[in-house]
C-alpha cells in the first residue's frame, strides 16, 4: 500500500460518510419519515440547507484537503497489516477518550471565552435545532482546531507502536457518522440504547440551551466534571 492509496481511502471514506449526511439531512428536512423521534417540536425555516449550504461546502472541501493530506504525511507511521482485532478496537476506543477529553475541554473554552463565543461559535449556535449536516456549519477555524484532539490521540498511540491504517480508518468513518447523527435532532431507539456514548438529545439540548453538555462522544466527561445540563421538569426543548 503507498501514501497516495491511504490519502485517497481517506478522502473516499469522508466523501461517503458526507453523501449519508447529505441524504439524511433531505430526509430530516423534507420528509416525516423520522417524524415520531424528533426531540424538538419547533419546526425547521423554509430554505435553511440552501441558506447554509456555502458554508457547508467550503468547510467540506477543507475537510478533505486538511485530511487526505495528513493521510499522506503519516504514511511512515502506519501500519498497514490487517493486525488483530483487539489492537485496532483498542487504538480506535484509546483515540476517541484522548479526542473526547480534549473536545469537552475546548469546547467548553469556547463558551466560557466571550470573545471566542461571540465571534467564533456563535456560528455553529445559530442551529439552535440542528440537522445532520450542521455538524459542518462552524467557523473554519473552529472545527480545524477542534481536531487537535484527534492528532493527540493518534500522536499518544505512536509514544507505544505504530498507527494501525484500519483503526485510523474505523475512528474517522465512526467520529464522521456520530457527529451527523448528534446534529440530527432525533432520538433513534436503537442508537439511544448504546451505553455510555453520546446521545443525540445531550447534544441536542446543548444547542437549543448553549449551555453544558459540552462532550462529543461520551457521556463520562460531562458526569465528571459537572457539566450535565438538566432541565426543569416543566421545561420543554
Amino acid at each position: 500500500m503507498t501514501a497516495e492509496t491511504v490519502a485517497w481511502g481517506t478522502v473516499l471514506l469522508l466523501l461517503f460518510s458526507n453523501a449519508f449526511g447529505f441524504v439524511y439531512s433531505f430526509i430530516v428536512l423534507k420528509t416525516s419519515l423520522f417524524g415520531k423521534y424528533t426531540i424538538q417540536s419547533q419546526e425547521y425555516k423554509n430554505g435553511i440547507f440552501t441558506k447554509r449550504l456555502p458554508l457547508f461546502i467550503l468547510n467540506f472541501i477543507l475537510l478533505l484537503i486538511f485530511s487526505g493530506t495528513g493521510a499522506y504525511m503519516i504514511f511512515d507511521f502506519l501500519d498497514t497489516s490487517s493486525g488483530p482485532w483487539y489492537l485496532i478496537f483498542g487504538q480506535v476506543l484509546f483515540a476517541f477518550l484522548i479526542d473526547d477529553l480534549f473536545f469537552y475541554f475546548y469546547h467548553r473554552f469556547l463558551h466560557e471565552n466571550k470573545f471566542l463565543l461571540k465571534h467564533i461559535h456563535s456560528i455553529h449556535h445559530r442551529a439552535t435545532k440542528p440537522f445532520p449536516l450542521e455538524y459542518l456549519y462552524a467557523h473554519p477555524l473552529e472545527w480545524m482546531m477542534g481536531t487537535l484532539g484527534v492528532v493527540l490521540g493518534f500522536a499518544a498511540i505512536l509514544l507505544f507502536m505504530k498507527i494501525n491504517l484500519y483503526a485510523f480508518w474505523i475512528f474517522g468513518l465512526i467520529r464522521n457518522l456520530h457527529e451527523i447523527q448528534i446534529h440530527s435532532d432525533l432520538k433513534l431507539p436503537f442508537i439511544s440504547k448504546v451505553p455510555f456514548l453520546s446521545k443525540t438529545e445531550h447534544h441536542d439540548l446543548h444547542h437549543s440551551k448553549l449551555n453544558g453538555n459540552y462532550a462529543s462522544t461520551f457521556l463520562i466527561w460531562d458526569k465528571i466534571l459537572g457539566t450535565t445540563f438538566k432541565p426543569s421538569k416543566n421545561e420543554n426543548h
